[in-house]
């Protein structure tokens, strides 16, 4: 079992954005390139200092660091060297949807080829990064599966008829081989696994589809389920690999089955939403160990809401008692729309401008940055010993 030692260096982090997959019209996305974040490491670190945030979701790109055979650590050894810098901890995601041209998501060479990954990496970052270490193998085996099985949303490997079931079963295989290799290399390190956390409904007038709809929100539990062994323990789970619990909670997440959502930015809100800290009450009753919201964030002209009640919510859990140990504002910065590289989210602490050579540049959300004042004032009542600011950052200020 893993020890009980807080992994975290800040209760509030900023995650930067960092699919590289193949989207549906068949491009390869590289979103950490596509927000210019690569060239921007110590502003971005800089920036997340000054509004109180001492760590930093991040992506190992793996098709980028494997290469001929070889390795090439450029973009890992800047990061951390930025992240020195400006004393923030990062905490890496292994496989952000996104794995080399030539292996075959299904193919056991993957299972290999990851494990082998997932030590250079952490061989890597032992050797230059800080700790405490915390690892992400695969970022959201749930919804990596079903993004398969819908019209090859993510990749093709799982449409074919199963719901991408085969998909699931495989990157729980691969993220197990992952755990291990970075244990070979850091056996004290954390692994954090992120799932999406959702609450289905059953339709009003449609009792037919309460089964349906039961099912597909404890299919959310699944992958760490059978990480954990609890199910499927041909693949290998055991307790000792549900270390830490990430979820990801956005506007979408509460829905009717089979999709139509709960409209949050409803006012009055419809009546049968679930405040946050009650399903964070949930996992952990279910599971029992420590829980980091790893991504969460709106867009437009609610996101300063959003964190708002996102604050109030991290706020009750602790108070109920919930092991939660950090949140994560995810983009921190602005994204593009993985279809459209012109439409962009306006989500997170910061926008984007082009100028006209191309170059991006951030510009506050003043809204957003006072929001995030007021919600870390609001869990640092809640926690005086791990609050917002115990990074040793100044208030949020405009960038």
């Amino acid at each position: 079992m893993p020890d009980s030692t807080d992994p975290l260096r800040s209760f509030w982090l900023g995650g930067f954005e960092s699919a590289c997959h193949v989207n549906r019209r068949g491009e390869r996305l590289d979103m950490v390139r596509a927000t210019g974040h690569d060239g921007r490491l110590d502003a971005d670190y800089a920036a997340l200092r000054e509004v109180g945030i001492g760590a930093a979701r991040e992506g190992a790109r793996w098709r980028t660091i494997e290469r001929g055979g070889g390795w090439d650590f450029d973009s890992l050894r800047a990061t951390m060297t930025a992240a020195r810098r400006h004393q923030v901890q990062v905490l890496w995601t292994l496989c952000h949807y996104g794995w080399p041209d030539d292996v075959e998501l299904l193919s056991p060479a993957f299972i290999d080829r990851f494990a082998r990954y997932c030590g250079a990496v952490a061989r890597c970052v032992a050797d230059e990064g800080d700790g405490p270490f915390v690892f992400t193998p695969m970022n959201e085996i749930s919804y990596v599966a079903w993004a398969s099985a819908k019209d090859g949303y993510i990749c093709a490997a799982g449409n074919d008829g199963d719901g991408g079931h085969r998909v699931k079963r495989q990157l729980v295989r691969a993220a197990i081989a992952g755990i291990e290799a970075i244990h070979d290399v850091l056996p004290g390190a954390r692994i954090l696994h992120a799932e999406p956390l959702i609450h289905v409904l059953t339709p009003r007038d449609r009792s037919e589809l309460a089964d349906a709809a039961a099912a597909e929100r404890e299919a959310q539990f699944e992958a760490w389920e059978m990480l954990a062994g609890r199910a499927a323990p041909e693949l290998g789970g055991d307790p000792r690999y549900l270390d830490l619990l990430g979820v990801n909670f956005y506007h979408a997440n509460q829905f009717e089955y089979p999709d139509r959502r709960l409209r949050w930015e409803d006012e009055p809100r419809d009546e049968r939403w679930v405040p946050l800290h009650r399903l964070l009450a949930e996992v952990q009753a279910r599971y029992g160990r420590p829980i980091v919201i790893t991504e969460t964030s709106h867009f437009g002209a609610g996101r300063a809401r959003w964190i708002r009640e996102i604050g109030r919510e991290a706020r009750a859990a602790l108070d109920a008692g919930v092991s939660l140990r950090g949140v994560c504002l995810y983009p921190v910065v602005d994204r593009p729309d993985w279809d459209d590289p012109d439409a962009w989210h306006h989500s997170g602490l910061w926008d984007l401008l082009r100028a006209e050579d191309g170059a991006l540049t951030p510009a506050a959300a003043t809204d957003c940055l006072e929001a995030l004042r007021e919600a870390q004032g609001i869990v640092a009542r809640a926690e005086p010993g791990h609050a917002a600011n115990e990074a040793g950052a100044t208030a949020p200020t405009a960038r």
